[in-house]
């Protein structure tokens, strides 16, 4: 893990691993880094779970060539959005 990395990246990065679409996390815990940034920027743009799950639908078939309905995508999807409303931070304007 990089240092200085906030709350708010942890907790997505738990949330991550805790899918663990390939299965590698107990074993690499940054397998998913990839995904923090993008989902971040799109949470804190307002983005809703549509956006969300698409997003994730296309990294797991375009970066980690998985197909997408065994790794439920969508459910996911339900739960970022739960977790980002549960930060607080949903108006787009938060900061860390």
């Amino acid at each position: 893990m990089r240092p200085g990395i906030d709350v708010t990246e942890n907790g997505l990065r738990h949330l991550l691993n805790g899918w663990d679409p390939i299965g590698v996390a107990d074993e690499v815990q940054d397998e998913y880094d990839c995904m923090l940034a993008p989902l971040l920027q799109r949470l804190r743009g307002g983005a809703d779970q549509a956006e969300i799950g698409e997003f994730l639908r296309h990294k797991l078939v375009d970066h980690f060539g998985l197909t997408p309905l065994l790794a439920e995508p969508e459910a996911m999807a339900t739960r970022v959005m739960s977790w980002w409303s549960a930060t607080g931070k949903t108006d787009g304007n938060a900061s860390e």
